[in-house]
């Protein structure tokens, strides 16, 4: 499987984090907080790191977890996982 750019896995992961807390994808800004601006719980959190990680097939390290707060925040961590 060829490595997807950053911007398909961009897409990727706000639609599967829409779907997740249901908030649209319109809605769902880079920089919002997910707990803080979002209103998502842990148990939603936990949700969108597994289903990233059953997506793409890796495993999220567990000290990088509480650096999943934003979509940024992702973004970047899914850049460095998927080689």
């Amino acid at each position: 499987m060829a490595k997807k750019n950053l911007e398909e896995i961009k897409a990727e992961v706000k639609k599967l984090v829409s779907g997740i807390t249901e908030i649209p994808e319109a809605e769902l800004k880079e920089d919002a907080r997910f707990v803080e601006d979002l209103g998502i719980d842990s148990m939603m959190a936990l949700e969108i790191v597994a289903s990233l990680e059953k997506k793409y097939k890796i495993t999220i390290p567990e000290e990088e977890i509480p650096t999943v707060r934003s979509l940024a925040n992702v973004y970047v961590l899914m850049d460095k996982l998927i080689k």
